[in-house]
This record gives C-alpha cells, sequence and structure tokens, in this order.
C-alpha cells in the first residue's frame, strides 16, 4: 500500500469540509460467533479508532460466552445474522439461506426464534435488526419481517425506494467482489469509498456502510482498517455513525 492510494479520500472528504458537511459512514461485520482473536482485533482497531460498530451474530450457533465478552465493549452493538447461516439454494444458485427454497413460515419462525435468543442474550446492546447471510432474501418475505419483531434490514447495495422495511446497507466490502475474495487492492477500495461518496455529495440520503468479515481478514484488510479509520477518525468532512443513530 502507497500513501498515494489514498490521496483520492483525502481530496473527497476535503471537499465535503469545504462543504460545511460531513460524509456519515458505519460499519457492519458478519458471521460473528464467538470470542476469537480476529474479533479481539477488530474491537480492538474500531475501540481505539471511537469507530461504532454492528456485528452481525449468528443465532443458532452463538452464546453466553460471545455476548459476555461484547458486554464489555460499549462501542458495539449487535444485529441478527439469520438463523443458522445454512445455504438451501441448489448447486448452480447463489447461496441464500432465507430465499424460496422452503416454506415461508418456516423461515419467519426462525428468524423470529433468532431475534428472541438474541434479545436474552444481549438485552439493549441488539439492536432488531435482520442481515441475511450472503445478503440475499426472499422479496416476499421483507413485508412480513415486522410482524416477527425486526424494524429493520441490512444488505448489500444502493437501497431501494419503496421498500416495506427501513434499510441501512452496506457499500464497500473490504473482502468480497466479484473478481476477487480477499487481498482487495487497497487503491480499489479506496476508488469504492470515494465513488459512494461522491454519488451522495448533492443528495446524502444514504450512510456508506463497510462491511467487513473479521474471520477470514488477512494482513492486508486490517491493515486497510487500520488506515481507513486513521484517515477518517478525526477529519471534519466525516463521521463514523452507530446504526442505531442512523435509524433513530
Amino acid at each position: 500500500m502507497t500513501d498515494d492510494e489514498w490521496v483520492p479520500l483525502r481530496l473527497e472528504l476535503e471537499r465535503w469540509r469545504l462543504a460545511g458537511r460531513q460524509a456519515r459512514l458505519w460499519l457492519r461485520d458478519d458471521d460473528a460467533i464467538e470470542p476469537t482473536e480476529e474479533l479481539e482485533s477488530l474491537l480492538r482497531i474500531t475501540r481505539q479508532s471511537s469507530v461504532p460498530l454492528t456485528i452481525a451474530v449468528i443465532p443458532a450457533f452463538t452464546g453466553e460466552a460471545l455476548a459476555t465478552r461484547l458486554s464489555l465493549e460499549d462501542h458495539a452493538l449487535v444485529a441478527v445474522h439469520g438463523w443458522s447461516h445454512a445455504n438451501h439454494a441448489g448447486p448452480d444458485e447463489k447461496k441464500q439461506e432465507l430465499g424460496r427454497h422452503r416454506q415461508a413460515q418456516v423461515v419467519l419462525a426462525e428468524l423470529r426464534d433468532g431475534l428472541v435468543a438474541l434479545e436474552r442474550l444481549y438485552g439493549p446492546t441488539l439492536i432488531p435488526m435482520l442481515v441475511p447471510p450472503w445478503n440475499r432474501i426472499s422479496e416476499e418475505l421483507v413485508p412480513q419481517l415486522s410482524a416477527q419483531g425486526f424494524d429493520m434490514l441490512s444488505v448489500f447495495g444502493k437501497a431501494k425506494a419503496g421498500s416495506p422495511m427501513r434499510l441501512l446497507n452496506t457499500h464497500v466490502d473490504v473482502v468480497n467482489t466479484r473478481r476477487q475474495r480477499g487481498d482487495r487492492p487497497h487503491g480499489d477500495l479506496v476508488a469504492e469509498l470515494v465513488a459512494q461518496l461522491q454519488a451522495r455529495f448533492d443528495s446524502d440520503d444514504e450512510a456508506v456502510g463497510i462491511l467487513t468479515h473479521h474471520l477470514v481478514h488477512g494482513a492486508s484488510e486490517w491493515e486497510f482498517l487500520t488506515r481507513l479509520f486513521a484517515e477518517t477518525m478525526h477529519h471534519p468532512g466525516a463521521v463514523w455513525m452507530s446504526a442505531r443513530d442512523l435509524l433513530s
């Protein structure tokens, strides 16, 4: 990574500063189950940088150990990451847990059980947000989520207008693209983030969500996040916000 790779972000944030505005950023991390060294790394760098964190927890496989650990972190919120992160799609389909491969009532019952389980474990640290595994959910399920106790939905990509649920999406995946999984060039990630910021400069209607997967991060991902936080946390043209504040 070279310093030049970060110049486009600095220039874009300076544009926001000169306009007297702040670009809103938020951070979502997926697939947590239990305390791990990788989770400790994520908690440490976000805490040190004062970056609010939303952790999508898989209800079927988590328990008291993770809840106890996260209770010590006042900057971390918890969301519901499906039920078991199981793929029910066929071999020629994209992976899905919340698709049309099972009866809707079965899927919704699992989601309700997951929300109840995490409410018991996390109390007020839990936000009633559903994060579908692989960021995919059948459109027919979305209007029925509120009846299961969910207030919001978080997937990947620009929020669709007219959604029956409040959306708080992610837009830059630190790990995955269609072309590469892991070790993404930092210049590419910076360019994606800048493009998202530029699209919001005239109408800042949606915070930019950064998506991470702590369990599969290597040195490149940790280096990128550490540098991203250093570039943004004290910049007057940007502000990191919690999911709760963004949806309040």
